[in-house]
């Protein structure tokens, strides 16, 4: 059996990492997987620039982690791959035992 990785697979999943290891990034995550939020309600709920925030979203955007929607004047954004979330609350799980000092398993 071959358990190789395809060269696309592979560039994909490290550019998700990569994503992944931005802490503003993760952060939208979290706050989108309870509901929509438009670029205000994100930048002043991390307290950054909206700037900063769009292009944050525009990256993850541009590799499907979030969507947007149109609602009149505003653009909400929410998760556009909802399991993504597993792979973010499976690290956030690991940096808990970490931060508390405590092997997995205890």
């Amino acid at each position: 059996m071959n358990n190789k990785i395809s060269t696309k697979k592979l560039a994909e999943v490290h550019e998700l990492f990569k994503l992944l290891s931005n802490p503003t990034r993760i952060q939208m995550l979290v706050l989108l997987e309870d509901h929509p939020m438009n670029v205000g309600q994100i930048s002043d709920e991390l307290k950054i620039e909206q700037s900063a925030a769009s292009h944050q979203l525009a990256m993850l955007k541009k590799h499907q982690l979030v969507s947007n929607v149109r609602d009149g004047k505003s653009i909400y954004y929410q998760l556009d791959d909802p399991h993504i979330m597993d792979i973010v609350n499976e690290g956030l799980a690991h940096s808990d035992h970490v931060v508390r000092g405590v092997k997995h398993g205890n």
